[in-house]
Formats: structure tokens, sequence, C-alpha cells
């Protein structure tokens, strides 16, 4: 296999896992599942990867950056001063809500990341300090004393709205969770 072929069923393999771990948590996603998922044998696996754990670790780094992706789309796409509230939308949106599988980790597995690897949790902690900052940047009072602390509140509801969201059986209640969040959020 050439370097080129090698890299491509890598990063196939990555972000297969990246999607797996959304939808099925980091203990219900198998390496045997994880290479049928990508269409390659299991029997490949350790070309790329030494251990399961060093794939939950890139697997949980793409999806972090992915998630991280698609909220920086979010702010350059409109002007700065709405770029907070169609962040905290975009984010709560019923949309985001339903696509588990591409959707923010942390609220598909922050209840999982402390029993995993410390490599995993310090990929995680790094995408929280990220968007904690990205909020920060995004929030009308920047650079005043308390606007970090804010932004940390502001993560914290965002990624624990999402999640009570997304476990409850009610649609009403999920509806009301994201509203509420959002009318009580800081939003410019």
């Amino acid at each position: 296999m050439n370097t080129r072929s090698k890299e491509a069923t890598h990063e196939r393999i990555v972000e297969t896992a990246a999607r797996a771990i959304r939808r099925s948590g980091y203990d219900g996603t198998s390496v045997v599942d994880i290479m049928k998922e990508a269409g390659l044998t299991h029997g490949g696996f350790y070309a790329h990867f030494a251990s399961r754990e060093g794939m939950l670790v890139e697997a949980a780094r793409r999806a972090c950056a992915e998630s991280a992706a698609i909220a920086a789309d979010v702010v350059a796409s409109v002007p700065p001063e709405q770029a907070l509230t169609y962040m905290l939308q975009a984010y709560l949106s019923r949309e985001n809500l339903e696509q588990v599988e591409r959707g923010c980790p942390l609220a598909a597995l922050g209840s999982e990341t402390v029993r995993q690897a410390p490599e995993v949790r310090r990929v995680t902690t790094r995408h929280i300090k990220e968007m904690v900052d990205l909020v920060a940047r995004q929030s009308p009072d920047w650079g005043q004393p308390g606007a970090h602390e804010r932004a940390l509140v502001t993560v914290a509801t965002m990624v624990g709205t999402l999640l009570l969201a997304r476990v409850v059986d009610e649609p009403t209640l999920s509806d009301s969770l994201r509203t509420a969040a959002l009318k009580h959020l800081p939003i410019a």
C-alpha cells in the first residue's frame, strides 16, 4: 500500500470512528465495528494504530475539530455583533440536536470521557477551552472583568442543555429546554 493510500485509509478509519463514538459512545465503539463500517478488514487496523485507545484519541480529536469548525463557520458567516446569537441558536437547534453523529462530542460523550485514557481527556479539555475562548471572543463584554466566567457558564449551559434535550423522550420538553436556555443565555 503506498503512502497516499495508507493515509487515505487512516483518515477513513478516523472519520468513521469520530462518527461512531458520538453515536455509540466510547465503550460502544469496537475496532471490529469501525473497520467494518469503514469497509475494511479487522486485520488491517494495527497497520494504522498501535491500540484501540490510540484510535479513540484520534477519533475524539477529529470529533472536536469538526465541532469547532462548525462553530467557527457560523461565527465567520455573520456580522460580529450577531455571532454569539447565531452560534447559540445553531448549537441549540433541532438540527444539531438530531445529528448526534456529527454534533458536539461534549454533549454526546461528556459523561463517558471521565473514564477514558488521559489522552482522550486532554483532547476534550483542549476543546472545552477552545469553546470557552470562542464564546468569550463573541461576547459584547469581551476583555472586561467577568467575561471569561460568563463564557464558562454559557458553554456549560449550551452543552448541558443539548445533552438533556437529547436524553428526554418528550419532544415538547426537549424543545422547552432549548428555548429556555436561549432565553437566558447572554445573547448579544
